[in-house]
């Protein structure tokens, strides 16, 4: 493992100073591991390591690439971790979900486009009356997926992103949902919708800060 983690280190040096840049492929395996001072096989596990957490892209035929290197890939693999948590760890994450989500909603008052708010209007409008958890959780994501962007700030939105995956979600809406809370979140949605649409970002962060902190005041009483 040290010499894997020696080879992944001089890849990523590679990266870090610009000699490989987003997109760019990587020398051929031979003359990459003569250079670095590695053995081919150490060479092969450093870029299978870096594959899985999204920073090589390696193409069957082709060759070995560095990928874009954009936030949303790079977080990719905190959002499958987050999905292992056991449910004390889910109460951490959603500490720091209140620290982050009211700040990306006040920043998504004052840049959401008219069209991303009638959006977001739509997708409050699409949950049924009386909905699955399946329904739920897709509305769930949708919703608080496009305030994230709207914030403008792609680190922050993959962040909230990976933070709150479909399975933690789905996990919590069956707890709620047996608590009789679909109607203060829609109205809680709709808050927070209306705070946007009227360019309010300190009530939008408001509404968020309370919807946040009320799932999180839950799940603390659920783990008691």
């Amino acid at each position: 493992m040290a010499v894997t983690d020696a080879a992944i280190d001089k890849i990523k040096q590679m990266i870090l100073s610009g000699e490989l840049a987003p997109g760019s492929r990587l020398p051929k395996e031979a003359d990459l591991a003569e250079r670095l001072g590695l053995s081919r096989n150490s060479l092969r596990e450093a870029v299978r390591a870096l594959a899985l957490i999204n920073v090589l892209d390696v193409r069957q035929g082709d060759g070995t690439y560095v990928t874009s290197l954009e936030p949303r890939l790079l977080l990719d693999a905190m959002s499958f971790v987050v999905d292992f948590h056991q449910d004390d760890t889910v109460l951490q994450f959603f500490q720091v979900r209140r620290i982050l989500e009211p700040a990306a909603t006040a920043m998504a008052a004052t840049r959401m486009s008219e069209a991303e708010v009638a959006e977001l209007r739509k997708i409050l409008d699409a949950l049924p009356v009386d909905p699955s958890v399946e329904q739920l959780v897709a509305n769930d994501l949708q919703f608080h997926q496009l305030i994230a962007e709207g914030s403008g700030n792609a680190v922050l939105c993959s962040l909230i992103d990976s933070l709150s995956g479909p399975t933690t979600r789905a996990r919590i809406w069956r707890g709620l949902t047996q608590e009789n809370a679909l109607e203060k979140t829609r109205e809680q949605h709709s808050a927070i919708c209306e705070a946007i649409a009227t360019r309010q970002p300190e009530i939008a962060r408001a509404w968020a800060t309370v919807h946040i902190a009320g799932v999180e005041e839950w799940l603390r009483s659920a783990l008691a």
